[in-house]
């Protein structure tokens, strides 16, 4: 069984009748989330969108959640997170939102209680700089972008 973190979540009104992110699997390590639109909004090809979850959440510190696109829904339709992936942070406490890109050829419906996306708790490390006047070799050392071939 794998470990768990306990989350307080704010459900807002326009969310009220709609279910809170859900795992669809017992595998699953990302919980799909729904939009919480009062109406559909039509996302053009090329065109951005933000759609609201009607949620907040309190994440414990050292925590993040990752928001990621939906394979199926992005695959299947080209509809993505623009910011994949997009971070809520531990401190954050307001509505969260995703931004949807269509990538797609076709216009596309966002409808009420749809999953638009996917959010996985991930554990964050903070960092502390070390300056230093060279870094330890490795065999890859400043190799950068095609290094290895195509």
């Amino acid at each position: 069984m794998a470990d768990s973190v306990v989350v307080q979540i704010r459900r807002l009104p326009h969310a009220q009748g709609l279910s809170l992110p859900e795992y669809m699997t017992s595998g699953s390590s990302g919980m799909d989330v729904y939009a919480a639109l009062t109406e559909p909004v039509t996302i053009r090809p090329g065109e951005i969108c933000v759609v609201p979850t009607g949620l907040c959440v309190a994440l414990p510190p050292g925590y993040e959640f990752q928001v990621r696109p939906r394979s199926g829904l992005a695959i299947k339709s080209g509809v993505t997170v623009v910011n994949a992936p997009g971070t809520i942070d531990a401190d954050y406490r307001g509505e969260v939102k995703v931004g949807l890109i269509n990538l797609g050829q076709a216009p596309w419906i966002v409808e009420r209680g749809q999953r638009i996306a996917q959010m996985v708790l991930s554990r964050v490390w903070t960092a502390q700089w070390r300056e230093a006047d060279e870094l330890p070799v490795t065999e890859r050392n400043q190799g950068g972008f095609g290094h290895t071939g195509v």
